[in-house]
């Protein structure tokens, strides 16, 4: 049974193994399998400057072992968005507490014609409606478009779509709501709460930073 597990600075000590298992995973799907060959590195740990303390991840695990996971990470911080692709939002990029930019979203091959994909959009669904948080940023191929209507997601478009690495990319803002959350469990026959909590985790809320670094 995949159940995707909440990992903070509380608790990442106790999911050291399933962080590695994310990180060679990142790079097996980023870099092999889809080319982007700037993140290569040789260790074969796709790692950058946003895994830090302030990033959350939620990772579905099956059996102890990594089959997806995604990461969220404040606006008020430097984030990729505002950091790398400003000129993508044109119409503003979204910073405030209850604001996460959400990247490096993947499901392992093998599972991406299954439930997993869809406990991961209403995992993100559920752990913002808890934290507080109320809106989502990211930068994703068009294609991701449709999938997230199909999803129940409500999406605005931060700006025009642009070209990244050959592939015509949108940075959009993406609302929290029980509504979505409800459809997407509909969609996929998911019944109740699906994150699981280890360890002693503090509110996200409390720990955003209130001034932009």
């Amino acid at each position: 049974m995949t159940h995707i597990h909440v990992v903070t600075r509380d608790n990442r000590h106790l999911y050291g193994n399933e962080l590695q298992q994310y990180f060679r995973l990142r790079h097996e799907i980023f870099v092999e399998e889809r080319g982007w060959k700037d993140l290569y590195r040789p260790d074969g740990l796709e790692i950058d400057r946003y895994d830090n303390e302030h990033a959350v991840y939620l990772l579905a695990i099956d059996r102890e072992r990594v089959v997806g996971g995604q990461r969220l990470y404040p606006t008020l911080l430097p984030h990729m968005i505002s950091d790398v692709f400003a000129h993508m939002a044109r119409r503003g990029i979204p910073k405030a507490a209850d604001v996460f930019e959400w990247t490096r979203y993947f499901v392992v091959r093998e599972r991406r014609t299954g439930r997993t994909d869809c406990r991961l959009l209403a995992a993100i669904q559920e752990f913002c409606l808890d934290e507080g948080i109320t809106e989502l940023t990211a930068v994703v191929e068009m294609w991701w478009l449709p999938r997230w209507q199909q999803a129940g997601f409500k999406v605005r478009p931060l700006g025009l779509p642009t070209m990244v690495e050959g592939q015509p990319c949108v940075a959009a803002a993406i609302r929290v709501s029980q509504e979505s959350l409800d459809h997407i469990r509909k969609l996929a026959g998911l019944r109740g709460a699906s994150l699981v909590r280890s360890g002693r985790l503090l509110p996200i809320l409390d720990r955003v930073p209130h001034v932009a670094a």
